[in-house]
């Protein structure tokens, strides 16, 4: 095969996926495209292993997320982009390992944070409950 016929078959694989909605092995997904061993999801796109999320994308191992992208291992968590292995982020980005934060970017192995900065426990859900409903953001 010659490298000419190579991205041309490319190019048609790739324009068959895109416009291929098929969900593989997935359960009671309402208006998903491209999923794969999701459950329970509405509104995602090209998510795997996903359970309980709405409008996430580009994801895997989400559960109960809302518009989340390129997450994965996350749980109870909202607005989301590029976070692992955490839980109950907020608005978050480029988290890992992480739990509790709202509207931070970067951190490490951190729990109880607003805005990249630590609170104690009673605190933080004192301020994360007004701010998400001045926000209109469903608290995880």
């Amino acid at each position: 095969m010659d490298p000419r016929e190579f991205k041309k078959a490319l190019t048609a694989l790739e324009k068959a996926f895109d416009t291929d909605p098929i969900n593989v092995n997935s359960h009671n997904v309402d208006d998903c495209t491209r999923c794969t061993n999701s459950v329970f999801c509405k509104s995602c796109d090209r998510c795997y292993k996903c359970s309980y999320c709405t409008e996430c994308e580009s994801s895997t191992n989400l559960t109960h997320c809302v518009g989340c992208s390129s997450c994965h291992h996350v749980a109870n968590s909202v607005q989301c982009v590029s976070c692992t292995s955490s839980a109950f982020l907020v608005m978050c980005r480029d988290m890992s390992e992480c739990n509790y934060c709202f509207g931070c970017v970067g951190l490490s192995r951190k729990d109880f944070h607003i805005l990249n900065e630590p609170y104690d426990r009673s605190t933080y859900f004192k301020i994360i409950k007004e701010l998400a409903l001045a926000l209109r953001i469903p608290s995880p």
